[in-house]
């Protein structure tokens, strides 16, 4: 039987967390085996989607590419392949690069909110929102990121180290999707290049960037500081799960405002 997109989406979050494991226990045997297996579950992902999508396509030839999935699962499908909290600006880029989307960042506004609205009034009825990073000093909101629920709250939590960190994993993730595309576009070209731009010897101009030597520069700066990263994030993480209800772990802490007693005269 086939694997559901929400299996599919639960087994490529289990690969990635495993694949950071392995990178830390330096196996690199296993990494490789991982690696493909990332790949295959990948592949099959988009394949169960595209397949969603076909029916719906037929059946409105007037319909522009991209519509014809409710925006948050768009958002969705842009977080998934870049796999790490993302602002709306880069769900958007993403979404028009690869599956022909017609995001805006205006949709994107008021989509958290609807989806806390929907926890809170019945609590993991989705297999899955689309919620908040948290901030690692006070557990509130991250402003303008969004994450995905089923992620381990290690990746949606964001250190100091944090946020160059997740540009680098996502640079590797819109690398590593490219180099399987049998001739890449050129909007997704112009994506890679924003990442390229930012990311030591990964490409001298637009003209010779190569998606596999853009993936392995980014890699090589991510091994100096994902070891840091990660002990922050995990030690954050543990403290949310103590200290933060359901709804706050995916949703953030409400700011408390504290008012200053003064002693009378």
């Amino acid at each position: 039987m086939a694997e559901s997109l929400e299996e599919l989406q639960r087994r490529i979050d289990d690969l990635r967390t495993e694949v950071q494991r392995v990178v830390r226990a330096g196996d690199p045997l296993r990494l490789r085996e991982l690696r493909a297996e990332l790949r295959r579950a990948d592949s099959a992902y988009y394949e169960a989607l595209d397949a969603v999508d076909m029916p719906k396509a037929e059946s409105g030839p007037c319909e522009q590419p991209g519509t014809m999935l409710p925006v948050r699962d768009q958002v969705h499908q842009a977080l998934t392949l870049l796999s790490v909290p993302s602002a709306p600006k880069m769900i958007v880029a993403v979404q028009d690069a690869f599956f022909a989307g017609e995001l805006t960042g205006a949709q994107l506004a008021s989509l958290r909110r609807d989806e806390e609205r929907s926890f809170r009034s019945s609590p993991h009825a989705r297999p899955f929102y689309l919620c908040s990073a948290l901030t690692a000093d006070r557990l509130v909101a991250a402003r303008g990121l969004v994450a995905v629920s089923t992620w381990a709250m290690s990746r949606r939590v964001i250190g100091p180290l944090s946020p160059r960190v997740d540009f680098l994993t996502a640079g590797i993730a819109v690398a590593e999707r490219i180099t399987r595309m049998p001739v890449p576009t050129l909007p997704v070209l112009r994506l890679l290049w924003r990442f390229a731009t930012s990311i030591p010897d990964a490409a001298a101009s637009f003209d010779v960037m190569d998606a596999a030597t853009v993936a392995d520069a980014a890699r090589a700066e991510l091994a100096i500081h994902r070891d840091a990263d990660d002990a922050e994030r995990e030690s954050t993480a543990l403290r949310a799960r103590r200290q933060l209800d359901d709804a706050e772990q995916l949703f953030g802490s409400a700011l408390k405002v504290v008012t200053r007693v003064t002693a009378p005269d």
